[in-house]
């Protein structure tokens, strides 16, 4: 079973290449982004304490994400691996994280992180929201506080995982074909 943890702050693509690097590798795609999404949508208590946070460019509380996300895992015991995209966002997750795949028998083989800079960043998230509607994209304050918070927050799983010989950063700019050429290149040595 392969698992893998795909990083990078808001905008990097990680959802882009999630939904390649899933068929290429049978993977089971576990967006934290869809899963609130879906969570809201359906007006679930844990979509609306999700979505107070989220309007606000912040990052939602590890007890409602961790149990969003296993719940997730749960429901596809026959999966042979997954890609986490958008999560764990804070040392507690990753530590829950790897609760939860000890008892299935498994481990996260790897955090893959895009590295891109951050007024690319912003210029992508904000022509996302423009095409897709979103609002969190829309507008430039809450997606500069997004891409703060996530270097405040989540920066320390990159130690996390480097203390465990399993990060890898991956530039994160060009063709989207390149950036897949990379990290399929990375995750063929797993």
């Amino acid at each position: 079973m392969k698992n893998i943890v795909l990083f990078g702050p808001p905008g990097a693509g990680k959802g882009t290449q999630a939904q390649i690097l899933k068929d290429e590798f049978n993977l089971v795609h576990i967006s934290t982004g869809d899963v609130f999404r879906k969570n809201i949508k359906d007006q679930t208590p844990l979509g609306a304490m999700a979505k107070s946070y989220m309007d606000q460019g912040h990052l939602v509380p590890d007890e409602v994400t961790i149990n969003m996300l296993a719940a997730e895992v749960e429901a596809r015991p026959d999966a042979q691996g997954f890609i986490f995209d958008g999560f764990p966002r804070t040392e507690a997750q990753a530590q829950a994280l790897e609760a939860l795949m000890a008892d299935k028998k498994t481990q996260i083989n790897a955090m893959v992180a895009l590295e891109v800079a951050d007024e690319l960043l912003v210029e992508r998230l904000l022509e996302r929201g423009k095409a897709s509607g979103r609002a969190d994209d829309a507008n430039e304050t809450v997606v500069r506080e997004r891409i703060a918070e996530y270097y405040r927050k989540t920066d320390v799983l990159k130690r996390f995982y480097q203390a465990q010989d399993k990060y890898h950063g991956v530039d994160g700019v060009g063709a989207i074909d390149q950036i897949t050429q990379r990290l399929v290149q990375v995750l063929n040595t797993l």
